[in-house]
């Protein structure tokens, strides 16, 4: 499956979900001294997060392209040991502002993961048991 229909499915399913669909912020922030570039998808809601204004949506989706080069989310030493750590890259990401909280979105990108992009259930040996209660008892433990 290539980037474009991974993104469409993302995209697809979360407007489905009731999200309205928004345009990736700028990789260079203009407003905002704190930042260079932005590093991370939530950068273009942070004064919706710190009560500066008020979100347009409860429900949003987008895709943000990112480059991180120094400060927390340093991942220049990671870069090129594994196929992980990138500095430039693109986050998906859907967004609640006082709508649904942790249940639901986790309950989502389960079934995101496994209904719509066919992920095999088996692969869940990473999940923290929190996660495996919310996701609920059709999960297989390996």
């Amino acid at each position: 499956m290539d980037t474009k229909k991974i993104r469409q499915i993302f995209f697809d399913f979360f407007k489905n979900k009731g999200h309205s669909i928004i345009e990736s912020a700028p990789i260079t922030v203009k407003d905002d001294p704190t930042l260079m570039f932005t590093n991370a998808g939530m950068n273009q809601f942070k004064d919706i997060f710190l009560g500066n204004t008020k979100s347009k949506n409860k429900r949003i989706a987008n895709t943000q392209k990112c480059l991180r080069v120094s400060g927390k989310h340093n991942d220049l030493e990671e870069v090129g040991i594994d196929k992980y750590h990138h500095t430039m890259f693109e986050m998906l990401g859907n967004w609640s502002f006082g709508d649904y909280f942790k249940e639901e979105a986790i309950k989502w990108a389960w079934e995101l993961l496994t209904k719509k992009y066919k992920l095999d259930e088996a692969m869940q040996a990473h999940i923290d048991l929190e996660n495996r209660k919310i996701i609920g008892p059709a999960v297989i433990i390996p």
